[in-house]
């Protein structure tokens, strides 16, 4: 037996041709039918008036909005999704709140609201997110920690290859520069990396990932870059190999500078980097952040009190550390013997500590290993001390230095102490 298909419009017309038939009181017939009185009546007087096209199903809707959003303020939201088309409705609204505060704009979900219905929004794919597994410094303020990294090579419309190398603030994320290099070496990354210091000062700590110039796969993961950064007081921070989450903000930022300015890439390498500049200025100044209650990041950061210093500072080591220059080979002589320590600590100091265990080896506040007493090769086992120096005695002494490549530098002598 097949199922009896009816419609809702052919069954008011049921209920009305029962009504009009009189037979039983109204109240009676729709208790009958499962109805109030007052719908009962309703539908009567439409059908009435309107005969079987007012049984039909209406919009519940109110016939007036006095609060709905008007044809130019919504203009308005479109306008600016136009001009900004990667920005959400909650960017929207903190932006025009914040240029436009003599309007009255409608709430973020509204603005949502009249994106979708424009067909200016798409869905976008949830991912998974991993879960850090380093201990790294918490970016407590502006200058606490910064980022770096490249974005990633790519090509421009002309065949160039450019390769954008990005410096941020971790707790502003405030965009300190955003330049293609021609190559990813100590050699034109330094000069970069230096002009941000000499216009924001020196943070305390900055985090890259396990790639050069930033590290190296020597002794204490040490490159010519970090130890520079060394010399002048700043903790190189290294994330775990295969974990870029561990800085995620930076990566997060990479992926907005990809979407604003390599889809399509620039004509010319010139004109990417004319992207780059616009970039720059559009994220820290125009582009509200959510992790920063939708403030721009030029609102949170502030330059460092620690300016960069016209000479390298000299390093520090407890009294009754041996010290070591270590020689242009990367070789270190100690009671008589010679070991190979590593070359980018050429013409640096290092200290050793006696311990109960035979010799610890720092460079700085960072420990590189302990000697094998036999063959007088070091252990690699590299840390930095929270202190910023090796731990020991209270009274510190300068080790020192050797003269540094920077045409600033004068040279100076290194004594050695007998171990």
């Amino acid at each position: 037996m097949g199922w009896r298909e009816t419609r809702v419009q052919d069954e008011r017309l049921r209920f009305i041709e029962e009504a009009l038939l009189a037979e039983e009181a109204l109240s009676e017939l729709c208790r009958r039918w499962g109805v109030s009185r007052k719908t009962g009546y309703k539908w009567l007087e439409r059908y009435q008036a309107e005969g079987v096209a007012g049984l039909a199903d209406r919009s519940r809707s109110p016939q007036r909005r006095p609060r709905a959003t008007g044809p130019a303020t919504e203009a308005a939201i479109v306008a600016l999704r136009a001009a900004r088309p990667r920005w959400g409705e909650r960017k929207l609204a903190a932006w025009l709140a914040r240029e436009r505060p003599e309007e009255r704009w409608p709430a973020a979900s509204t603005i949502g609201a009249i994106l979708k219905r424009r067909g200016l929004t798409f869905a976008r794919k949830r991912r998974r997110r991993a879960t850090p597994s380093a201990t790294l410094a918490a970016a407590g303020g502006p200058n606490a920690v910064w980022a770096i990294d490249f974005k990633g090579w790519f090509r421009t419309a002309d065949g160039r290859r450019v390769e954008p190398l990005t410096l941020s603030d971790a707790a502003s994320r405030y965009l300190l520069r955003c330049q293609a290099v021609e190559r990813g070496d100590f050699v034109h990354v330094r000069p970069l990396v230096e002009a941000a210091f000499r216009e924001y000062g020196l943070p305390a700590a900055i985090r890259s990932d396990n790639g050069p110039p930033f590290a190296s796969t020597g002794l204490g993961g040490l490159s010519r870059l970090s130890v520079w950064w060394i010399r002048l007081g700043i903790r190189p921070e290294r994330i775990a190999p295969g974990h870029p989450e561990q800085n995620g903000r930076h990566e997060r930022l990479h992926r907005t500078l990809k979407q604003e300015t390599a889809q399509p890439p620039a004509a010319t390498a010139r004109a990417q980097q004319r992207a780059f500049d616009r970039f720059r200025r559009d994220y820290n100044h125009e582009r509200p952040h959510e992790a920063l209650a939708m403030a721009v990041p030029a609102s949170r950061y502030e330059p460092s009190p620690r300016s960069y210093p016209a000479r390298l500072p000299e390093l520090e080591y407890p009294a009754g550390f041996a010290l070591r220059r270590v020689e242009a080979h990367g070789d270190v002589n100690f009671r008589n013997r010679r070991f190979f320590l590593s070359e980018v600590l050429a013409g640096e100091t290092v200290g050793l500590e006696e311990t109960a265990r035979g010799w610890r080896l720092w460079f700085g506040p960072l420990e590189l290993g302990e000697l094998d007493e036999r063959s007088l090769r070091p252990r690699s086992g590299a840390r930095a001390t929270a202190s910023g120096r090796p731990p020991g005695s209270r009274q510190p002494r300068r080790a020192p230095l050797e003269p540094d490549p920077a045409p600033n530098r004068q040279p100076q002598t290194v004594t050695h102490v007998s171990g």
